[in-house]
């Protein structure tokens, strides 16, 4: 949120992790207070540096996303306390930060409004409740070691989904920032409301708004490192105290209630549990996707490989602690992260050192913050809307797969058009259909082999590659499954149909299938009895993948072909079958297709 990294760090960094492979932990990590593992003073120095400018951050920043979820900022604070505690025990991560997060929070603000009048205590119980069984969830998908979730979501899905935020944020802060009264329903109506208000905007509001927005930004752009929002919404209060801005108009926290002490179950009735299954389910996913995104991006230094899977059970922690204490979801921040790794932290003392000065703010100076104007939150989540858009990205993939566009942009439509946990609900299941289109669109083709070589290859020219007389070495660059089983039927019965009369044997290149599944072994069965029909042999080359070894085994594919049905190589296969061959040059080698 405030005073976030360098963006172009934090996108790279991010988007290079989606791309690797789950980190694994280490074996010798303890299970309680891995983050703090080998900790000495010599670190002292710089988690306290950090944890200073961390906190400085998070007080601003905990205070608007409670705000943006209808929540007081003690919930907000509690949130915090619970997130670092909580991950400092249970996480992997020496530098990951843990709090409200501004990407969760609209989600399910939007979910509880429906069932719960906003800043009602039944409100108040719904976010504590779904806080505890977000946590479950979270906990339960470390143990599973349910990491692979974190890759549902594309690159293009998730910058579409934050394009989406950004827009909700925006028209929900508006009436903050221009002193009107806020409007409900759609973002659409709520866009009208403000739209028929602009006769009653505050002026004192609307400057003050614009104001901090801009401060935090200038900050932003001159060092990462200095807290814009801190001081922002430090002058920003000042000004209110010394002109009097109340008594103009200009709407402030107020006296804060004290927040409730202990822990404790929050009071919901079983039904509200069954309601809260869905939204539950969502909030997870999007906790997963960005705590794995924070582990990968930010593991190296002293602190080795990161666990994804305990990072999540850390995250759940939290989330149960929050729960407890009264407050609301909690999800990892790779903002804060960032700003922890680039200030100096060195362990979970920088986050543990935040939280006690945000608990001593909570105690003993929250008649500080009754004079914070509304409009000052506003200012700071409208520079949080700004930030989370991924403009690279954007034009990245307007320029380069224009088809993954359209998914950003159809993604934002979703959650700005539609009720936002539907709209969460569209993007994910459209990255898991776009994911699924790509594997269906895998074509079966035939390989030449490379003049020289023992290589088989799709031709390319380069030279022109050799065919074999008699014979056809043809691959699908997919995995076998139900998806593509058709296609796969379908290409490769053509290729056997135009080669009909001198055609001997078919040599099926599998070295892309990593998988096969039932559908695709009947296929597959049924292709091996077509070739033996018309008098054709049929072996497998290259079949690298374990999983599909095992599964030729056990659909009975391995049995059909026998001992000389499956070969190591393609040229393998090829002596095998013909001897020692005569290559003879392609189709295309002589000028025709």
């Amino acid at each position: 949120m405030p005073t976030w990294p360098k963006k172009k760090q934090i996108v790279a960094v991010m988007q290079e992790a989606r791309t690797g492979p789950l980190q694994k932990a280490e074996a010798n990590q303890p299970l309680l207070f891995a983050s703090i593992r080998g900790w000495n003073r010599a670190d002292l120095g710089g988690d306290v540096f950090a944890g200073l400018t961390l906190a400085a951050i998070a007080i601003p920043e905990q205070m608007a996303t409670a705000r943006l979820g209808d929540l007081s900022p003690q919930a907000g604070f509690l949130a915090f306390l619970a997130g670092c505690m909580a991950f400092a025990v249970f996480g992997t991560s020496r530098h990951m930060s843990v709090g409200a997060d501004s990407t969760i929070t609209p989600i399910f603000a939007a979910g509880l409004v429906l069932l719960a009048a906003s800043g009602s205590p039944h409100y108040d119980a719904l976010a504590a409740v779904l806080a505890l069984m977000v946590g479950a969830t979270l906990v339960l998908a470390g143990l599973l070691r349910l990491g692979w979730i974190a890759d549902l979501l594309s690159v293009a899905v998730m910058a579409g989904f934050l394009a989406g935020i950004s827009i909700h944020i925006v028209v929900s802060q508006l009436p903050d920032l221009l002193g009107v009264p806020a409007g409900s329903g759609t973002v659409f109506q709520r866009l009208a409301a403000v739209y028929g208000s602009l006769g009653a905007v505050n002026p004192y509001s609307a400057v003050i708004g614009i104001v901090v927005f801009a401060m935090v930004m200038a900050c932003e752009r001159v060092n990462s490192r200095i807290p814009g929002a801190l001081v922002a919404l430090a002058a920003a209060t000042l000004a209110v105290s010394a002109f009097d801005l109340p008594a103009r108009g200009v709407a402030v926290l107020g006296t804060l209630p004290a927040a409730v002490s202990g822990l404790h179950l929050p009071t919901v009735t079983f039904e509200d549990v069954r309601t809260l299954v869905p939204l539950t389910l969502l909030v997870a996913v999007v906790i997963i996707v960005q705590t794995a995104a924070t582990t990968r991006s930010f593991t190296g230094g002293t602190s080795g490989a990161g666990d994804v899977n305990r990072d999540f059970i850390g995250v759940g922690a939290g989330n149960l602690l929050s729960g407890l204490a009264g407050a609301f979801p909690v999800n990892a921040s790779p903002p804060r992260t960032a700003i922890s790794v680039e200030t100096g932290g060195r362990s979970q003392v920088t986050g543990l050192l935040a939280a006690v000065i945000v608990l001593a703010l909570m105690l003993f100076g929250a008649g500080l913050l009754k004079n914070v104007p509304q409009a000052a939150l506003a200012g700071i989540l409208f520079f949080v809307a700004v930030r989370i858009l991924r403009w690279q990205t954007f034009a990245g993939t307007l320029r380069q797969a224009p088809t993954e566009f359209l998914l950003i942009v159809a993604t934002a439509l979703a959650i700005v058009a539609l009720p936002i946990e539907i709209g969460v609900a569209i993007g994910i299941g459209l990255s898991l259909l776009h994911g699924i289109w790509g594997i269906t669109q895998a074509r079966a083709i035939e390989f030449e082999h490379v003049p020289g070589t023992s290589i088989w290859w799709p031709p390319d020219g380069k030279p022109a590659g050799e065919r074999v007389d008699g014979m056809l070495v043809a691959a699908f660059q997919a995995p076998l499954s139900f998806v593509n089983a058709a296609r796969f039927s379908q290409d490769f019965r053509a290729m056997i149909a135009a080669r009909t009369g001198g055609l001997k044997h078919v040599v099926f290149e599998a070295s892309s299938v990593i998988d096969i599944d039932y559908t695709a072994a009947q296929t597959l069965r049924e292709i091996i009895a077509y070739c033996h029909d018309i008098g054709v042999t049929f072996s497998i080359a290259r079949l690298e993948s374990v999983r599909a070894q095992r599964a030729l085994a056990r659909f009975g594919i391995a049995a059909t072909l026998g001992p000389t049905g499956v070969f190591r190589s393609v040229d393998d296969a090829v002596r095998a079958l013909t001897g020692e061959y005569r290559a003879t040059p392609s189709a295309t080698e002589n000028g025709k297709e």
